[in-house]
């Protein structure tokens, strides 16, 4: 599944750039990409992880930059 989820208040490209590193180490993405210019990243992960991939994703993003909103 591939999924497009929006990074509202997302600062900077720095702060992306950690965010995608971070997400790429969760165990099953297949790929994922943050565009901070956009304020979106695109997340791949099997069908049937994707739900639990998607709330450990969400968790490490307010962990690393606390003031970002995900909306799915």
């Amino acid at each position: 599944m591939k999924k497009t989820i929006k990074l509202i208040d997302l600062d900077c490209g720095h702060c992306a750039a950690k965010i995608e590193s971070a997400v790429k180490k969760i165990d099953g993405v297949t790929n994922v990409s943050v565009n901070f210019l956009n304020q979106k990243m695109v997340l791949e992960a099997p069908d049937d992880k994707f739900a639990s991939i998607l709330t450990e994703a969400k968790a490490l993003i307010k962990k690393i930059e606390p003031d970002v909103t995900v909306k799915v």
